[in-house]
């Protein structure tokens, strides 16, 4: 699922995550179009289909600031 999938459109509806339905603001279900998708989400969740990456450990996020040319680097 990236995240431009359910982003909200001009008519105020958005994408389910699962099926890609179109889903009005106003549905319980929001983001998703039914029960079902939301199970389905939770099961991928469950099941470690998804998962949040680890922050990056302090040595590497050095090595990637020394690594970056002076003009590509934002304060």
């Amino acid at each position: 699922m990236a995240a431009s999938d359910n982003r909200t459109g001009e008519d105020g509806c958005v994408r389910c995550p699962i099926c890609k339905k179109e889903v009005a603001a106003g549905d319980p279900n929001v983001p998703f179009c039914s029960d079902r998708c939301r199970v389905i989400d939770l099961g991928n969740w469950a099941t470690e289909k998804y998962v949040v990456s680890t922050p990056a450990p302090p040595e590497e996020l050095e090595e990637l600031e020394d690594s970056e040319p002076p003009e590509g680097r934002r304060h």
